[in-house]
């Protein structure tokens, strides 16, 4: 099978060859160093400043999504919530069920934020600022630009997931002026789903410091004290730690973020122009594309009906969506461990297909 999701993906023979070791015991020097070095290339990489912190959750990116709003946020709270699908909502629903006061700005699926949605906010009063950079549910990638300058402007706390493009799309954590950056192990970084990744900047642990987190297990409070001598508060999934040091010291060697970025462009690319040169009955419905995924509304046929025939009778996996979108919209990934040469093979099925009139 040939994975073109957007998570988990592909991960390199390294990292998968980690997956296959025992698992060694981890209260050790050896493996504090590891998590020493994981925390310097994920500031490194996510260009945060030096006296950022980084902690690392066994969970998947919703535990870093849910552990950044307890931490950090409490009833005293107002925050602004770009609410643009399925883990914009997942923003909603977190600050709903920690009672921190919100308003949201919900965004029709496919469309960009843009200033007119931010004019109404200007000078009232609000403390923060959550957005998923890019919103994989529909595949729209956010300004942060636009973002970061409303947020400087109103001095707004601004907590980013950025799960699905954190090494796909360029992201500048200090420049910002960003406070949290979430990311999860499954995604571009290319290992097995199970660590949430975490940056704080000093705004962000301060926080931390001065709230109460209402669970001992995501508390960060306990994950930064913890992380002064390079360990974890509890058992961590060990390998997928390993994995990871494997997977950021690969990136690091082969030229870095910009490399790393440029890679998943020149894929996303070269999808996307094959796409218009083959005239597929597919339409681009995002106004503002990451590179991580490409979001495909099939004009002729249902979404999750292609998904499962290149499943079941071309062994790919391309990426379904869910409720409403169900049937309108399905997505090919460009994360992970891929090549030119797999996206040919998916393309020779989309055309197949349609000469089986499937499409």
């Amino acid at each position: 099978m040939i994975n073109f999701t957007v998570g988990p993906v592909q991960s390199s023979d390294t990292v998968r060859a980690i997956g296959a070791e025992q698992v060694p015991y981890f209260r050790t020097a050896e493996f504090s160093e590891l998590m020493f070095e994981n925390e310097r290339l994920i500031k490194k990489f996510a260009k945060a400043s030096g006296d950022s912190r980084v902690a690392f959750i066994t969970g998947s990116g919703s535990a870093g999504m849910e552990t950044a709003i307890m931490n950090t946020l409490t009833a005293v709270d107002k925050a602004i919530i770009v609410n643009g699908g399925s883990f914009g909502h997942r923003f909603v629903e977190l600050c709903e069920l920690h009672e921190i006061p919100f308003s949201e700005i919900k965004l029709q699926p496919g469309k960009a934020l843009k200033t007119e949605h931010l004019a109404e906010f200007e000078g009232k009063g609000y403390t923060t600022f959550i957005v998923n950079k890019h919103e994989t549910s529909t595949g729209v990638h956010y300004d942060m630009q636009l973002i970061s300058d409303f947020c400087k402007r109103n001095n707004l706390f601004l907590i980013v997931d950025c799960i699905s493009t954190f090494l796909a799309d360029p992201f500048d954590m200090e420049s910002l002026g960003a406070d949290i950056m979430i990311t999860g192990s499954q995604k571009a970084l290319a290992c097995p789903p199970g660590i949430s990744v975490i940056v704080l900047s000093p705004r962000a642990i301060d926080r931390v410091e001065r709230i109460k987190c209402k669970c001992q297990y995501l508390d960060l409070k306990i994950a930064l004290k913890n992380a002064e001598r390079g360990q974890t508060p509890w058992t961590p999934a060990v390998s997928i730690l390993r994995q990871i040091n494997a997977r950021l010291k690969e990136i690091d060697a082969n030229g870095g973020v910009e490399a790393e970025i440029a890679r998943t462009a020149a894929l996303a690319n070269y999808f996307r122009s094959k796409l218009a040169e083959l005239k597929l009955p597919y339409e681009i419905v995002s106004e503002s594309l990451s590179n991580a995924v490409t979001p495909l509304h099939p004009t002729t046929a249902s979404a999750y009906d292609i998904f499962l025939k290149i499943k079941d009778e071309y062994g790919m996996w391309i990426c379904p969506n869910g409720g409403d979108m169900k049937d309108s919209v399905f997505r090919v990934g460009h994360i992970g461990y891929l090549r030119k040469e797999d996206y040919d093979k998916l393309l020779d099925a989309f055309v197949d297909l349609k000469k089986k009139g499937c499409i």
